[in-house]
């Protein structure tokens, strides 16, 4: 088996092209399951590996990257924000964002894209939410959360950006235009704006396995019953966060859908082609155990 793919199916020869995604730590990665899934359908003669890089070896990865002609490269935490400053162009969404979590070679160049903003896009339309109007709390700081906020402020609606440590959550907010405002995570923030929000978003890797017993929702307080709920996280298939919002008689909209839009985009930045999204959803959801 070679990252979730039967390995009979696989013919890697002198011409195979190699996609890769880089993040540390990356065991609970589902990526090359979709991947290897798209590109076996699609008879393309590519393969997607998992590569765990510390993040001080970032600029050394990256620099072999270039070396070793790899095809295209995804990046997950923590190296979104770093990989602005390592590759040769961004896209005009890339900097506005500040963050890369796709790499495609172009020309001799590294030219670093985002595509987590469409996968959040993607992922809201999935759950018929209208962001037009709507005011939406943000949970966390990192690449992903710069991602979500801007796809949110570009879809015009009011942000509530809280981290645990507010500074960073200002800083963010500093680098994008629209209705926003940051607040420290905690429980009189979170109660301050709990009926006043329309969805809630967690962009941070709480509840993440192996540490699935934890969530960014205070016990104590009720999740809003009337929010649609984004966990960005996926694994599990249910995070006590879901749990808190199914129990208050809430909607969510499942992590998994994002991780797929977002690597279609990258496959399709990549390759040329648009890969069939259904069979990446069900590839990285049978890996999870259905």
């Amino acid at each position: 088996m070679i990252s979730g793919l039967p390995i009979e199916r696989i013919q890697i020869n002198g011409r195979t092209r190699v996609a890769a995604v880089i993040g540390w730590p990356i065991a609970h990665t589902l990526s090359p399951t979709m991947h290897n899934a798209a590109f076996s359908a699609l008879g393309l003669d590519w393969v997607y590996i998992p590569f765990a890089v510390k993040p001080q070896e970032l600029p050394a990865a990256v620099t072999a990257t270039r070396a070793l002609g790899i095809g295209g490269v995804n990046a997950t935490v923590p190296h979104k924000e770093a990989l602005v400053n390592l590759v040769d162009e961004l896209t005009p969404e890339a900097r506005a964002v500040g963050a890369v979590n796709t790499i495609i070679p172009i020309s001799n160049k590294l030219v670093g894209h985002n595509t987590d903003v469409i996968g959040f896009e993607r992922t809201l339309h999935r759950a018929g939410f209208e962001m037009n109007g709507s005011t939406a709390l943000v949970i966390g700081a990192g690449g992903a959360a710069r991602a979500v906020v801007f796809a949110l402020l570009r879809g015009n609606a009011r942000v509530i950006l809280l981290n645990r440590t507010e500074e960073r959550a200002v800083e963010l907010l500093k680098q994008v235009e629209g209705d926003a405002v940051a607040g420290e995570l905690n429980s009189s923030e979170i109660t301050r704006w709990r009926d006043q929000v329309q969805l809630v978003v967690n962009t941070t890797t709480l509840g993440m396995w192996p540490e699935s017993a934890s969530s960014p929702w205070p016990a104590e307080i009720p999740f809003p019953s009337h929010a649609l709920l984004s966990d960005l996280v996926y694994n599990p298939r249910q995070t006590k966060l879901v749990y808190q919002a199914l129990q208050a008689g809430a909607r969510f909209v499942d992590g998994l859908w994002m991780l797929v839009y977002q690597g279609a985009e990258s496959f399709r930045l990549w390759t040329g082609q648009q890969p069939d999204e259904e069979l990446m959803y069900q590839a990285a959801n049978k890996q999870l155990g259905g």
